[in-house]
């Protein structure tokens, strides 16, 4: 086995080249993939309760190993009978910021007949769940006591502060590290069917699951909600921490833990979940995001989506389209590029499941996107094709959604048109 030395020596790849915006031609690879697919060690805190908890093996924080919390839940042990788990389908849960594993999470990912792991990213171990009647008391802030041998913290300094130097205590490289840990312990579960696995994350568990769905190819399938890439450009709330670093350790951060610099890479079907006027993950960074991505993805922007970790975790879609790549069941509806021709907006689309309505949405507002009002027109299909009337000429931003008759709605991705 490699020392964490050795790890790091070949983690560590030479920028060759930058483009004028800092991302390196040949991206710096930060973790190894082979090392991270080893089953980490693990023990046990609670192997009986309904939703158990764990920690297992992490990396080396401040020149000492680290232990990584979780709470896992199958569809048997939130039933108390577990003699019918098997072959079961996994699912890897990353909170955001402030946030942490929730028990909540895993419980509602259990009850849709999946077995599912949530680690806490701060180097914390949340209280015990409270159970009522068999039925989970949800508690989302429920206390959290720091690990003796937790990793890094979760804030702003370990995000991107102590970039330069050793890695180990950068909180991006430990953040991925730990949920691909994560992904390997899941899928040693006796009960997992480990060719079956899916990510999701909210906020910066959004951003965390592009930055793992470029390093991890084993999941069959990644939503991220809210978190994408260039955190550094435009309007984005992370920017000014960026900016504050000086031109080298900025290029660094960019090269290193910027999902821009990774999703070239993906190749997990991939879901992109966001609202129109999100603050912390604007629209045309999201946009941009996705547009990376060379293999299968969608998006679905909602407007005005609220940004929380129950509304994050709450869209039907993620559960659809992960499904969908791991039970085999119906996709979601596929809409292709928009195109204006003769007065009029079209788009392609295939749904396994009937359409029961379809919609252009724009905006004429100008100025910060979070401030943006946001309107829809009603739009026709027929078996093929979306159709709506033409976007108002003084339309700065659009795009065009479909709803199937499960509810289940996904978009186009955004066209700015006007952009000021």
């Amino acid at each position: 086995m490699k020392s964490h030395q050795e790890r790091l020596l070949c983690a560590i790849v030479t920028v060759l080249a930058v483009t004028e915006i800092g991302i390196a031609d040949e991206v710096t690879r930060v973790w190894d993939p082979d090392e991270l697919s080893r089953t980490p060690g693990m023990k046990w805190i609670d192997s009986s309760s309904q939703i158990r908890s764990l920690t297992y093996d992490g990396e080396v924080f401040a020149g000492r190993k680290t232990s990584v919390f979780a709470f896992y839940a199958t569809p048997g042990t939130i039933k108390g009978d577990t003699s019918n788990d098997r072959n079961l389908p996994a699912v890897v849960l990353i909170h955001g910021g402030g946030g942490t594993a929730f028990a909540e999470w895993v419980w509602l990912w259990a009850q849709r007949g999946y077995a599912a792991i949530a680690m806490d990213l701060s180097g914390r171990r949340p209280d015990a769940p409270i159970f009522k009647d068999g039925n989970l008391v949800s508690n989302l802030r429920v206390n959290r006591t720091r690990l003796v041998d937790g990793g890094p913290e979760h804030g702003h300094l370990q995000k991107f502060d102590s970039v330069g130097g050793d890695i180990d205590d950068d909180w991006p490289y430990h953040a991925v590290a730990s949920v691909v840990r994560a992904h390997s312990l899941i899928r040693s579960f006796a009960e997992v069917d480990p060719k079956r696995t899916a990510v999701t994350g909210i906020s910066w568990g959004g951003y965390t699951t592009c930055l793992v769905a470029s390093v991890d190819h084993r999941f069959k399938a990644a939503v991220p909600v809210y978190g994408c890439g260039f955190l550094y450009d435009g309007e984005s709330v992370q920017r000014p921490a960026i900016d504050a670093l000086d031109e080298a350790r900025r290029n660094l951060w960019i090269r290193r833990y910027d999902p821009s610099s990774h999703l070239a890479g993906c190749r997990v079907p991939i879901l992109f979940v966001n609202g129109t006027n999100d603050k912390h993950y604007p629209l045309r960074s999201y946009s941009r995001s996705f547009q990376l991505v060379p293999g299968p993805k969608q998006i679905r922007i909602q407007v005005r989506m609220g940004h929380s970790h129950p509304a994050g975790w709450q869209p039907s879609e993620i559960g659809l389209f992960i499904d969908s790549h791991v039970r085999g069941k119906a996709a979601l509806p596929i809409l292709g590029v928009p195109q204006r021709k003769s007065g009029m907006v079209s788009v392609s689309y295939q749904a396994d499941v009937p359409l029961t309505s379809a919609s252009l949405h724009y905006t004429t507002s100008a100025g910060p996107l979070v401030d943006r009002t946001w309107q829809a027109l009603s739009a026709s299909f027929d078996q093929k094709t979306l159709t709506a009337s033409a976007v108002p000429d003084d339309a700065t931003i659009w795009f065009m959604s479909a709803t199937d008759q499960r509810g289940a709605m996904t978009s186009t991705d955004v066209v700015f048109a006007n952009v000021d």
